[in-house]
């Protein structure tokens, strides 16, 4: 699935450290967006990683997911969008 995670974290050790955990799971498009093709059980170990990472009384994140469709309508300027792995079967 394609999942964007976008965060607010006015802590900078907090920041920090989720940015550098985000980096093994999606790729940065702008300073706190990543955008992310994961399958299920992946989406559920960042989403319990993000949990410990956080304060949830002072930082905010968002998950959104997007289906094919609306993929395949993403328009980006200036950097590109990321894409699902390919899978080749011969």
């Amino acid at each position: 699935m394609f999942l964007v995670v976008s965060y607010d974290i006015p802590d900078d050790r907090r920041r920090t450290r989720l940015h550098r955990d985000l980096k093994g799971f999606g790729m940065r498009v702008q300073y706190s967006v990543f955008e992310c093709v994961l399958e299920a059980r992946e989406v559920a170990r960042l989403q319990a990683l993000v949990r410990r990472r956080i304060a949830p009384d002072a930082d905010h994140v968002r998950y959104y997911r997007l289906c094919e469709q609306c993929v395949a309508r993403i328009t980006a300027l200036g950097g590109t969008v990321t894409q699902a792995p390919r899978t080749h079967v011969v």
